[in-house]
């Protein structure tokens, strides 16, 4: 049977997950879940069903596409195409993902072909892909493949790094996934705490849960859009988010209505009274033993307070109200030496590496020479 032969099948959002026509949608949902534990042997970088449904509708900002195979009545693979639609309009993101024991049949090879001449289609010639790696091989060791920034590195037998060579993709960059045993760091906060604090004289620290106060949301959307820019990207093609208010209440309702709870500290400039510093724990009721580190940013101007570590270790210190939490994971650029040796220093430690691929192609679709 070749790729040709495979009915690619596009998936439907339901209105919600008890709506008669759910079903398909908790089935794909199942799908996900599979793989991720295939990949990882947890469900922590597994998503919700709620959360799902909420964050694949499409909305001012993005689009996406999503489809599914079948083999013998059964998904076993999947792809999902996303367009921004207020920047990186030349762009597009897609995934495709295939169950092991289906693998090497030209699915994949299929849903990618079917992804990119959809992409195509939009006119985006940039083509931007991930892949997932648990930390069981030897990043400094022979074998790997590195990105052109140099640092971090991938197996080069894996699966997914021989899928997305083979497909003309190019590893941009690398992003070490790291955990934070919750009960294991508290020993040591009290200490940087204290060295942190003796640095940031002239700030205070806000928090809040979910909902940014009024008086402060225009300046944390300066700082979500600095977010876009200030973070390292080694050498993917990225434009810079135009965040404003409405675009932050629209994120903190999406993850409200997502189920999650979203717990923010910002560090505050007294003199000008500028946010200088923000902090993002996202907290999903699918996964009570676990909190994700989302966006942590401090603005140029305001670096070498250690305004990065004291809102850090304040949103830590917020997990008190959630016992259940025994987990914190986090993602940050192999070469974001800076954000990382705050990682290192509250004690998380090495848990996987994403590869960041790129790929560029002419309008018609043939990838572009470099």
């Amino acid at each position: 049977m070749t790729a040709a032969t495979y009915r690619i099948e596009p998936l439907s959002l339901p209105e919600s997950l008890d709506a008669p026509d759910a079903a398909e949608f908790l089935e794909f949902g199942r799908l996900c879940d599979a793989i991720t534990q295939e990949i990882w042997g947890s469900m922590d970088r597994a998503t919700a069903d709620r959360a799902r449904l909420r964050f694949w509708q499409d909305n001012v900002y993005t689009r996406t596409r999503i489809f599914f195979v079948r083999l013998d009545g059964r998904m076993v693979a999947k792809s999902w195409v996303r367009f921004g639609l207020q920047e990186n309009l030349g762009s597009a993101l897609l995934q495709v993902a295939v169950l092991k024991a289906c693998a090497g049949r030209g699915i994949g090879r299929g849903l990618l072909e079917h992804a990119e001449a959809l992409a195509a289609a939009e006119g985006r010639t940039v083509l931007k892909s991930y892949s997932e790696h648990p930390a069981d091989f030897d990043a400094d060791g022979p074998g790997v493949l590195a990105p052109l920034t140099g640092t971090g590195a991938l197996p080069a037998t894996a699966r997914g790094v021989r899928f997305a060579t083979a497909a003309g993709y190019r590893l941009e960059q690398v992003e070490r996934y790291s955990s934070l045993d919750v009960a294991g760091s508290a020993p040591g906060l009290d200490r940087l705490e204290r060295d942190a604090r003796a640095k940031a004289a002239g700030y205070e620290l806000l928090s809040w849960t979910d909902h940014c106060p009024d008086e402060h949301v225009a300046q944390l959307a300066v700082l979500m859009s600095r977010m876009s820019t200030d973070a390292p990207t080694g050498g993917l093609s990225y434009e810079e988010e135009i965040w404003d208010t409405a675009r932050v209440r629209h994120v903190e309702d999406t993850w409200k209505r997502a189920g999650n709870t979203s717990l923010v500290t910002a560090a505050r400039h007294l003199d000008s009274g500028e946010l200088a510093a923000y902090s993002v724990l996202e907290l999903a009721p699918g996964k009570p033993w676990l909190a994700e580190q989302d966006d942590t940013l401090v603005v140029a101007p305001h670096r070498g307070h250690r305004l990065g570590m004291l809102v850090k270790i304040a949103n830590l210190r917020r997990l008190a109200d959630y016992p259940d939490v025994r987990r914190v994971t986090t993602f940050n650029a192999a070469e974001n030496d800076h954000m990382l040796a705050i990682n290192v220093a509250l004690g998380f430690r090495p848990a996987g590496w994403d590869g960041e691929w790129q790929k560029t192609v002419n309008a018609g679709g043939s990838a572009a020479a470099d």
